[in-house]
């Protein structure tokens, strides 16, 4: 068994698609529109789906937003240097919600963007867990 992919609805897929690209690096691998349901699905991420866990974007066309709800916590992402990716991200117009630094009650240097839906993304930075 393998994880295959986490999906998130979401309201403007063009954005997110954007988002997922310009601001977290990942490739749009594929899109697929299914007109009788009226949805979009496109599955970003930073290799091909038969070697790494992806995300799947979902886009239904008559829904503009989602209330997230408090049970889904955050997607996790290793980078080389937390602090800079911070910076990466805010010069690509993400939002940092969190700055880099040593999580609380651990050593493990940590950060939280967020998606333009909301979702949280964190910056887990290689090496010091």
């Amino acid at each position: 068994m393998r994880m295959l992919h986490t999906m998130l609805r979401v309201g403007n897929l063009e954005r997110s698609i954007a988002f997922y690209q310009e601001v977290l690096g990942m490739k749009l691998l594929r899109r697929n529109d299914f007109p009788e349901g009226r949805f979009t699905l496109a599955f970003v991420g930073y290799g091909d789906e038969a070697d790494h866990t992806v995300l799947e974007l979902t886009h239904n066309w008559d829904t503009e937003s989602y209330d997230l709800g408090n049970g889904y916590g955050h997607i996790a992402i290793e980078v080389e240097d937390a602090y800079a990716a911070c910076d990466m991200a805010r010069a690509q117009g993400g939002k940092v919600t969190r700055e880099a630094g040593p999580m609380k009650h651990g050593i493990t240097v940590i950060a939280f963007i967020e998606d333009p839906d909301g979702y949280k993304i964190e910056f887990i930075q290689k090496g010091s867990h």
